[in-house]
């Protein structure tokens, strides 16, 4: 009998089972595939806080120069304002990396099997074992070459993806669930110099994107409303499509591609939105299995990388006998969201590709000018500051302060600035609640991200970092 399963070994369910394995507990890792194996498109681009843990876990040593350049600074512009910072650190890193996703995955799970996992490739879960109470007490499935098998353990976690068979097995309840916001066509471009910068542009209802990633390569690509994706007919023709977006948006940029070539095919990436009940009895989920979002904030390996630390740090409490596993089980839960929750809601909001209105862009330009703002907004791209510390009044009433007068304000940023720094006014005096929907209302779609954001004290604590040494 084995102390945990692991349905998946891809970035989540392979973090999972090195983290555990480090903890001395006896650790089964299955997949479908046989490793190296190539996954589906991903533009394979992991933000500090990822970053930070494959650092302290030992897996870049693994991808040695395969990780491509750091990168330091995110960009974001929309229309005329460019807001451009470096990257805040996470516990000492604060840069983050675009290796392959082949080398990335290779890493993890070699990793884990010299942690102590057993790993069993070309294997296909097709049943949860439940005792006589409904607990999952192992799976069942068909191994490739050896035929059906049964094994048992103390838990089963599903980290095989947004089309989770154990989630489907469990009847994890999906909620918060939206379908395809935005898709994007994107490919590995050569030839341009590595600034170390993560392009991205608001321009027409269409999302512009570049960073440097491995092997001399750069990511290029655009995202669009899901309602408004180009119909593909040639590889041709969406090289023009998406030269075009970055004609529009950064003219000087579109000159240094089309003085360039394109290394490889077009890819698309379109994903639907949910987040699911992560816990039953005798199982969790983690990864895409457990929360998937747009991929246009570019937060799925690291946000697989953070949930599976929560998760086992759980399970480690419930398997040392620290307290029982639905217990345990439901405190991961209760953190996952915390982690979670307030970026899905960000990156969905990000997803529909909207115009910035004229009070979006006034306060954009003024973070520009605001180096802590500037920094900030680029963090909560990055995942590495949680949407609830950015979006509060108090950050807002300061944003105020650099403001660009000389180049013309919206009436509502004028009436709400004198609301916050005028004379004495029903603003002033209103409860918290009531401020912030004030405030909010003549913000746009980023006023309603600040009347949804948490209270700061309500922000998710940090996740313990889970190290170990190899067994």
């Amino acid at each position: 009998m084995y102390d945990v399963i692991v349905v998946g070994a891809r970035v989540s369910g392979a973090a999972t089972a090195l983290l555990l394995a480090r903890r001395g507990h006896r650790v089964l890792l299955l997949d479908r595939a046989s490793f190296p194996s190539p996954t589906s498109s991903s533009t394979n681009l992991i933000h500090p806080p990822g970053v930070q843990r494959l650092s302290a876990w030992g897996v870049l040593d693994r991808l040695a120069e395969r990780t491509g350049p750091p990168i330091t600074r995110y960009r974001l512009q929309t229309g005329p304002v460019r807001l451009e910072a470096p990257l805040p650190e996470v516990e000492g890193v604060g840069y983050a990396l675009s290796p392959p996703r082949l080398t990335l995955d290779e890493a993890l799970v070699r990793c884990a099997v010299e942690a102590g996992a057993e790993l069993r490739e070309g294997v296909s879960v097709q049943e949860l074992r439940r005792d006589a109470d409904g607990t999952v007490t192992g799976v069942t499935g068909v191994a490739k070459g050896a035929g059906r098998f049964t094994e048992r353990a103390a838990l089963v976690v599903g980290a095989d993806g947004k089309n989770s068979t154990v989630a489907r097995l469990a009847g994890a309840r999906a909620y918060r669930d939206e379908p395809v916001l935005s898709k994007s066509s994107w490919t590995y471009w050569e030839g341009l110099p590595h600034e170390g910068l993560v392009r991205t542009y608001r321009d027409g209802r269409r999302h512009p994107f570049t960073w440097p990633t491995h092997d001399g390569l750069t990511i290029v690509g655009t995202a669009w409303p899901a309602d408004r994706f180009p119909a593909r007919t040639s590889a041709e023709e969406t090289d023009r499509t998406v030269l075009d977006a970055f004609e529009r948006a950064d003219p000087e940029f579109a000159e240094r591609l089309r003085a360039t070539r394109r290394a490889d095919r077009w890819l698309t990436g379109a994903v639907p939105n949910f987040l699911r009940v992560p816990h039953g009895p005798g199982w969790a989920l983690t990864g895409d299995a457990g929360a998937t979002r747009d991929p246009i904030t570019a937060s799925g390996i690291t946000y697989g990388l953070l949930g599976a630390e929560l998760l086992a740090e759980a399970a480690h409490s419930a398997l040392a006998g620290q307290e029982s596993m639905d217990r345990t089980l439901a405190r991961y839960a209760r953190e996952r969201d915390l982690l979670m929750t307030d970026h899905y809601d960000y990156t969905r909001d990000y997803a529909r590709v909207a115009e910035h209105s004229p009070e979006e862009r006034a306060l954009i330009g003024a973070m520009s000018r605001s180096p802590r703002h500037a920094r900030d907004m680029i963090g909560l791209f990055a995942t590495a500051l949680p949407p609830a510390r950015f979006y509060t009044r108090a950050g807002f009433r300061d944003l105020f302060d650099y403001l660009d007068d000389d180049a013309g304000l919206p009436p509502r940023i004028r009436l709400l600035r004198l609301l916050l720094h005028g004379p004495p006014s029903p603003l002033a005096a209103a409860p918290a609640a009531l401020a912030d929907r004030l405030l909010a209302r003549g913000l746009g779609p980023m006023g309603q991200l600040l009347l949804r954001s948490r209270r700061p004290q309500a922000a998710p604590p940090r996740t313990r970092r889970m190290e170990g040494t190899p067994r």
